[in-house]
């Protein structure tokens, strides 16, 4: 791989076992459609790591946009849920009883 690290070494990469398949799946947040299929798993993160590598080269080549690593994105830490009517009076309601903004009670349940 060298010594100068390349998108592919940024992305989310997951290992789990399949037991419909009875091996273990990597996957790779950032290029859901991929996964790579071994018995062992550095062999299926191994193999997910080169085929990643290869159609990032081939997205390259073609001018397609590179997915960016979540690794390096940058987040405001601000997002917007829509919730039914009741559901938000009845978290309003808890937030006060536990003395606490809606943000704050929001942000513990999340956590």
């Amino acid at each position: 791989m060298g010594s100068e690290m390349n998108v592919a070494d940024k992305y989310a990469y997951k290992v789990v076992w399949s037991n419909e398949d009875g091996e273990y799946v990597a996957t790779v947040a950032e290029l859901p459609s991929l996964s790579w299929l071994a018995p062992t798993q550095s062999e299926a993160i191994n193999g997910l790591h080169s085929l990643v590598e290869e159609v990032v080269a081939d997205m390259q080549v073609s001018g397609e946009k590179v997915p960016e690593p979540l690794s390096v994105r940058s987040f405001s830490g601000k997002f917007q849920v829509r919730i039914p009517p009741d559901l938000h009076r009845r978290l309003v309601i808890e937030a006060a009883e536990e003395h606490v903004s809606l943000n704050r009670l929001i942000a513990m349940k999340l956590a």
